[in-house]
């Protein structure tokens, strides 16, 4: 009886995967996810990317977004991509990217030594832990992960530059305002209309970052 519930969720979820608009559009547009769709609903309203930035893209497996960054970018811009998982390669002359995590000294290192202290105008982040269930080791794996994207802020992104990182509401909610609200001019949440209505899921838009001199290692 309870491998039959198992199967009839594990059935339902990709009923409702398949039959998702955007899932749907991916796959026509010859997307490497749905995720495509959030960014660009952000970016359309927000107006954060242009030709010519240096752009880093954490979690950035399976590549949706880098595949987004690319063609605002143009040919003159730079896109770092990183993530624990190997990602397909993007055709892009100005394109790295670096397997590792993000938490350890080595990976930031590879980061740092990427852009040779230069400066970075967005850091863009859709990284997820892997959800266990448990809230409270949940909430410390979401918190470790924003704290290790913010850090990279602090090294490498240049005064006025955007903090884009997706995070879950949830009660450290505020934490992350706190810590970040007076790096920046402003603060926006983002609910972009393809995040899926019942998920928990929100984006943070810290715009226009006020230290001037890039901290480094």
């Amino acid at each position: 009886m309870k491998k039959n519930k198992f199967n009839n969720k594990i059935s339902n979820f990709y009923k409702k995967k398949i039959n998702d608009f955007y899932y749907k559009q991916s796959k026509i547009k010859k997307l490497r996810s749905r995720a495509w769709f959030k960014l660009d609903q952000i970016n359309k309203k927000e107006k954060i990317f242009y030709s010519g930035m240096n752009v880093i893209d954490l979690g950035s497996y399976p590549g949706s977004w880098s595949q987004y960054v690319i063609n605002k970018i143009k040919k003159n811009g730079n896109l770092l991509s990183c993530d624990l998982l190997p990602m397909k390669n993007i055709s892009y002359n100005r394109f790295k990217f670096i397997q590792g995590n993000i938490i350890d000294k080595l990976t930031i290192k590879k980061i740092l030594k990427h852009f040779n202290n230069k400066g970075v105008n967005i850091i863009i982040s859709d990284m997820s832990p892997n959800i266990s269930g448990i809230s409270y080791i949940d909430n410390y794996n979401t918190i470790k992960l924003f704290n290790a994207a913010f850090n990279i802020c602090k090294k490498l992104l240049s005064f006025n530059g955007y903090f884009l990182i997706k995070i879950f509401q949830n009660n450290s909610f505020s934490k992350y305002i706190k810590k970040i609200k007076n790096f920046f001019l402003k603060i926006k949440i983002c609910k972009p209309k393809s995040s899926k209505s019942y998920s928990k899921e929100i984006y943070i838009l810290a715009k226009k970052y006020l230290i001037k001199n890039i901290i480094k290692d």
